[in-house]
Formats: C-alpha cells, structure tokens, sequence
C-alpha cells in the first residue's frame, strides 16, 4: 500500500514541486505587509504596490511547478524576473529565494556546462543584491561573502546529486548488462548441454541400433539354414540391447541426479576400444584394429571423443558400406598429436543418406573442443575414410 502510494506520488512530478515551493509561497503571503505597505516596508528599494507584489511571486514561484521537466528554461524565467526587480529597485521578497531552487534544479539535472552557466549567472545576481540590498554600505562585503556562500553551497548540492544520480544509473545499467549476460552465458551452456546430450544419445542409440540391426537381419537369413550362427547373431543382439540399455540409464542418470553423481561414473575410453572392435567383428565386419606409436596418458575428455569417433565411424560402416566390406581402425600416437583414421572398402560415394544424420557433425565438434579437426569423405577407388587429428597437450606428451 505504502509503495504504491509513493510511486503515485513520484510519477507526478508538478504535483512534487508544487509541494515543495508551496513552504516559499506561504511565506511570500504571510510576509507580503511587510513589502507592500509604505508604513510596514524598512529596508532597501522601493515598497513594492500589491500588484507587483503578486506578478513577482507569480513569476518568481510559478516556475517552478515545472522545474524538472524544464529546468534551463525555468531559471531563465526567474532570473529574469529578478533581474527586472532589481532594475525596478524593488526591495528583495523571499520569492527571491526561487532563484536557489533554480539554480538547484539546472545543477542536478542538466549537463555541467549549463550547470556552470546557471551558477555563474546566480552569483552575479548575489552581487547584484548585495550591492543594492545592504543597508550598511560597510557591510556589502560581508553580505556579498555570505550569498555567494549560499549560492555556492546550493550549486555543490546541486552538482553532487547530478553526479550521484550517473553513479547509481551507472551501476544499474551495469546490473543489467550483467544480467543480460547472464541469462545470455545459461542460454549458450544450456544449449551447449543439448549439443552434448544429443550427441551422446546419438553415439549410443545410433551404434547400437545399427548392429541390433545388422545382427536381426543375419540371424533371419540363417535361422532355417544355420541355427548355430543364428544363436550367436540373437545372443549379439540381447549383449548389445543390454549395453545400449546400460548407456541410456548412465544418461538419463545424469540428467535426473542435481548432485552430478553421475559425472563420477566412468566413461569409455581407449582402453574400450578393444571391446569395441570385438563388438563390432562380432557382427560380421571383419575388422582390423591397430595403435602405432608410443601410447601417452590422455584426458579422460579427449580418450572419450577419440572412442566416440571411432564409434561413429564404425557405425556408419555397419549401416551404409555393405555386406561384402572391410574395416581398418588405426590409431597414431604422434609427438604433436593424436591421429585416429578409420577406412573400409565399401559402397563410399555410392551409400545411400537420408541427410538427417549427426554423426559427422558430432564428431567435427568433439575434436573442435580439444583443437582438433576430422576430414571425412569417400576415398578414391571406393570406400569411405575418416580422419581425426587431436593435438595433444604439454601435460599428455611429456606424461
């Protein structure tokens, strides 16, 4: 209730200033005798006629319910007006007082240069006043010190709010930008973990699939023919199930668990590529797997993107080079870097694709996140050939 208040009452802005000069209003009435009548009226310059009296508080205070919306052009007004009295010799009233709020007002809400413009011209207004105001002719001095006092007090208040305000609308503006960016940083990893995710379901489902397939397709050609061979296409079959069905709990573990229990969980790495191999020669592609050069102890990170590229690449070999085709893995442990190249002699160009494929898409990205690059495409004379290449690290050549 109260913050609802307070904001109708700041959203009417001549509402707030006539508030505020309202206290100088009241004082110019209750003081106007003093002002207007010749028998009340002792200090210096003319007694002022009623008339006058209330044109110059009119034009010294009306001003000012519109002070914020206009501030330069209200303390031209009531300088003027002032200044136009003080030609007149008409005695100062506390409507003069209007001119401080002026000066105020243009000194926190406009540009420094006219805030030194408005204090300039308020300050030989002072003098002015002092000089025609002071009874004592012995006292100008003083008097000339005490306003310039005040209008230089008025003028650093002014000046400070003003500079205080871009402070505070500086660090909200930094705020927001922050949060922007914020929002902006969740909306990339968040999408960075789809990318993620897709792939991992893609390497799982995709692989095992495919030889569940492979293996179907087999077992129903030699189950009237040879039954033995079909016993071992169906028990490749439930193996693979339960594996893609142990990989598919892994992720689904991870999304599920908010503790990140499932990222202690070990991954494949080159050490399963063995396995791998096996599991794939077991589904009828021969298969021919070796590692040359001098191992090195790789990131368990970059051991993944090596297993999920040679997985792909198998896979799309199951699925598009042939019954007849032939498979060489070989895997390059260089000084520089890490080189995976996986070949076959099978349908390569002639392959049919649907075009929705990721698999090569995954795997570009798992090299890009360790610098690395893939080239995939058909070899000349047949067949198809991808190769990896991941530089390795200071910390895995010198392990």
């Amino acid at each position: 209730m109260v913050g609802r208040a307070w904001a109708w009452w700041r959203d009417r802005k001549a509402l707030v200033d006539f508030a505020f000069m309202s206290p100088l209003l009241l004082m110019s009435v209750l003081s106007a005798p003093a002002y207007t009548s010749p028998l009340m009226h002792g200090g210096q310059g003319r007694t002022i006629p009623e008339w006058v009296y209330v044109a110059l508080v009119a034009g010294l205070l009306g001003p000012l319910i519109v002070r914020r919306r206009w501030p330069v052009q209200v303390f031209t007004v009531i300088a003027g007006v002032s200044f136009v009295q003080w030609l007149l010799a008409y005695t100062a009233i506390p409507a003069n007082m209007g001119v401080l709020v002026a000066v105020y007002t243009v000194a926190a809400n406009c540009a420094f240069r006219w805030a030194v413009a408005a204090g300039l011209a308020t300050e030989l207004g002072a003098i002015l006043a002092a000089l025609r105001y002071t009874v004592n002719p012995g006292d100008r001095k003083y008097t000339t010190i005490m306003l310039s006092a005040v209008v230089a007090g008025v003028w650093i208040l002014g000046v400070y709010i003003s500079t205080r305000r871009a402070y505070t609308r500086s660090l909200e503006e930094r705020a927001e930008r922050l949060e922007r960016e914020r929002d902006t940083q969740i909306q990339i990893a968040m999408a960075a973990e789809r990318a993620r995710i897709a792939r991992e379901l893609h390497d799982v489902v995709a692989h095992n699939v495919s030889v569940i397939v492979v293996q179907a397709d087999g077992a129903s050609y030699a189950i009237n023919t040879d039954v033995e061979r079909a016993k071992r296409a169906l028990e490749t079959i439930s193996a693979t199930g339960r594996t893609a069905l142990a990989e598919m709990r892994r992720l689904l573990g991870v999304l599920r668990e908010g503790d990140d229990a499932g990222a202690y969980r070990p991954q494949p790495g080159v050490a399963q590529l063995t396995d791998l191999v096996e599991q794939i020669r077991e589904s009828g592609l021969p298969l021919d797997f070796r590692v040359e050069g001098v191992p090195v102890e790789l990131p368990q990170g970059m051991q993944l993107a090596v297993f999920r590229i040679v997985q792909e690449s198998l896979t799309n070999i199951v699925k598009h080079a042939g019954p007849r085709a032939t498979a060489q893995v070989r895997l390059h442990y260089g000084d520089e870097a890490i080189q995976v190249t996986v070949t076959d002699d099978g349908r390569g160009a002639a392959a049919r694709d649907d075009g929705r494929g990721h698999g090569l898409v995954g795997m570009r990205e798992r090299a890009a996140v360790y610098g690395g690059t893939v080239r995939a495409g058909p070899r000349v004379g047949g067949g198809f050939e991808v190769v990896a290449r991941l530089p390795l690290r200071e910390e895995a050549r010198s392990a």
